[in-house]
């Protein structure tokens, strides 16, 4: 079973221990789009003050920062094409160029020993990080294999965009010449990022509103079946166990996976969102509360309620020698097997019901 990869820290109390573990004479940071974290940053910044510490943050996390991609009324998009489109107007060369650094102007001083984990409020786990790649073969068919979870033929580049430990520009930069298909993927982070921080009650409600008026079912077991991965639709169980045992769950099965919790279960997809944050090791509360509500219907730019992912069709297109299946769940096909959770037909017919009286009839 996978550890939680980090203990309850904040920034500012993450900061506050490796400040005193450290030596500093000033402190740079990333600057990240996202109020909801603004508290912290500011207690971060007092902090510093305190200390007489200089503090600057700069943008690093995104190629464009939070009023970059505007409409041209100064509103934001809350629609991905056209987010898209203008994106890649602006994009200039200078935006992804890598930096120049002159590291002679950088303080000398004695050696200092680095912080253990705990020191600094973290814990260690089982997680074995590799040093992020960029590979031209793999990107280059991107858009051809990445549907395919037996393959894997994603970047598994999350935790390191998440982390910092790629920079967005050179990954930007390597699609540019290599796959647009990845590109989009890379505009659709920065697209969630805007939504968070121009809407962030997003966070704990609905975009469009009207989907808060779901008569969700809320079923605690069933819900618990599906986060062990025993909703007796294989598709679902292998990501759900991929999720539990590793901290990462292939891309087009975290789509499967949500829309079966949200739409086959009738559980609040707020639900969802919080177990994948407390699993996944790519974590980030942008992309993953966009892409729970894109499932849901509730969400900006999202998938309409009446498409409900059927398991069933989803396997053979993506995984028809069930090679992925088989990997995370050996008991299918056998008396061990769990038995369904519930049948799609029922389960679509109901859930379009409970969705159409919640947005009054108005299919979007």
């Amino acid at each position: 079973m996978l550890h939680s990869m980090f203990s309850m820290v904040t920034p500012s109390i993450f900061l506050k221990g490796f400040v005193k573990s450290m030596k500093f004479s000033l402190f740079f940071a990333i600057r990240i789009m996202n109020r909801a974290l603004l508290k912290e940053i500011r207690k971060s910044i007092i902090f510093f003050l305190k200390q007489k510490i200089p503090f600057y943050a700069h943008k690093d996390q995104v190629i464009f920062d939070t009023n970059d991609v505007l409409k041209n009324d100064g509103t934001p998009y809350t629609v991905f094409t056209p987010y898209s489109k203008k994106w890649k107007e602006l994009l200039r060369e200078a935006d992804y160029m890598r930096y120049l650094l002159d590291y002679s102007c950088f303080l000398n001083q004695d050696f200092v020993e680095i912080p253990s984990l705990s020191e600094i409020g973290f814990k260690k786990t089982d997680l074995i990080y590799l040093k992020p790649q960029l590979d031209e073969e793999l990107i280059g068919q991107y858009d051809k294999f990445r549907d395919y979870p037996a393959l894997q033929w994603t970047t598994q580049l999350g935790v390191a965009l998440r982390f910092g430990t790629i920079s967005i520009r050179e990954c930007v930069a390597f699609a540019l010449h290599s796959n647009g298909a990845w590109l989009d993927e890379l505009i659709w982070r920065e697209f969630f990022m805007q939504i968070l921080y121009h809407f962030p009650r997003v966070v704990n409600q609905s975009f469009k509103a009207k989907y808060d008026n779901i008569n969700w079912r809320n079923d605690e077991d069933e819900f618990q079946r599906w986060c062990e991965g025993k909703t007796g639709y294989p598709i679902v169980d292998a990501g759900m166990r991929q999720l539990n045992e590793t901290g990462y769950m292939h891309n087009r099965v975290r789509m499967i996976s949500a829309s079966f919790l949200c739409k086959h279960l009738l559980i609040d997809w707020r639900w969802g969102e919080a177990y994948f944050a407390e699993k996944l090791t790519d974590y980030d509360l942008a992309a993953n509360n966009g892409n729970w509500q894109w499932a849901s219907g509730s969400g900006c730019d999202a998938a309409p309620y009446f498409r409900v992912f059927n398991p069933t069709v989803q396997t053979e297109k993506f995984d028809k020698e069930l090679l992925y299946i088989k990997k995370w769940v050996p008991e299918f096909g056998s008396v061990g097997y769990a038995t369904r959770i519930v049948e799609h037909r029922f389960a679509r017919e109901r859930a379009l019901k409970i969705y159409q009286k919640a947005v009054r009839g108005n299919i979007e």
